[in-house]
């Protein structure tokens, strides 16, 4: 009996030592999950030269709601009422996007390119809720400083920015929503990058794309290449089930992650501008 108590004895303080350890170890992970979950590039990391810039783009700050500068570049087409808004994705900015940004303005329409806080020269340091922030304050500089009509706005997010993108169309009236490479949540990326027990219940940030996009009123297109191996394919297609109607679905054969446009070419371009014509009012 009384080995039975001590065996008793041991097991509960093991399991009390176990529940302490996963305690302690969420405890940590959530101090250094931003760290963990953003990978923000610097400047000058990524930009061209200014010169380079200045002939393509205007370099415009923007002021978030609580108080960050966040910086971003600005396409200008006079001869187009409608601007597409840009969000980039992980361990990028908009110094590495300079060239994409080159090729989407073959769309015909007006560019802004957003680096989130502490991405590229912005300041502050980046987190789930204070991006969406940055999106909202490139949203209302599109609407109150360059005078664009919602119905004019379409969205456009790549990867993480995929995330933002989806989160904002889903509070804000736009055009319509392009998701290129995004994934369905924050804890549908942790269960597949970290083999831990219960990783996804642990983790703070959300970005709950799948669960958000349902709340999307507009046209949306769904852009994902056939070999990502970052973010899985079958995560676009999940996000095209989730997503309401009218909506459509853009295979890009052979391409993985980060070459969706190199390697979809002008198809891919032929994908996205009609698109935008499709949503262009009269």
């Amino acid at each position: 009996m009384r080995t039975a108590a001590k065996v008793k004895r041991l097991l509960t303080v093991l399991l009390i030592a176990a529940a302490a350890g996963i305690l302690i170890a969420a405890g940590a992970l959530r101090i250094v999950e931003n760290r963990i979950i953003f990978f923000p590039p610097r400047y000058p990391e990524g930009f061209p030269s200014p010169q380079v810039i200045q002939q393509k783009v205007e370099d415009i700050w923007l002021v978030t709601h609580d108080g960050v500068k966040i910086n971003a570049f600005y396409h200008s087409n006079p001869a187009s009422h409608q601007v597409i808004l840009c969000f980039h994705g992980n361990a990028e900015n908009i110094g590495y996007g300079f060239e994409h940004l080159g090729e989407m303005s073959a769309l015909g329409t007006n560019l802004l390119a957003v680096d989130y806080r502490g991405y590229g020269k912005s300041e502050g340091k980046p987190e789930e809720a204070g991006v969406y922030l940055d999106a909202d304050a490139a949203y209302d500089y599109l609407t109150q400083k360059r005078n664009f009509r919602p119905q004019d706005i379409i969205v456009y997010g790549h990867s993480l920015g995929g995330a933002v993108a989806v989160n904002l169309a889903s509070r804000r009236p736009c055009a319509g929503l392009i998701v290129e490479s995004s994934f369905t949540s924050a804890r549908d990326m942790a269960r597949r990058m970290f083999s831990i027990p219960l990783i996804a219940y642990v983790v703070k940030s959300r970005f709950d794309s799948e669960e958000l996009i349902r709340k999307v009123h507009m046209p949306i297109l769904i852009v994902h290449g056939a070999r990502d191996e970052t973010v899985p394919y079958e995560m676009g297609e999940q996000l095209y089930q989730a997503a309401p109607e009218p909506k459509k679905f853009y295979r890009v054969e052979g391409a993985g992650h980060n070459d969706v446009m190199e390697v979809g070419g002008v198809e891919y371009l032929s994908c996205l501008k009609n698109f935008v014509a499709g949503v262009a009012r009269p």
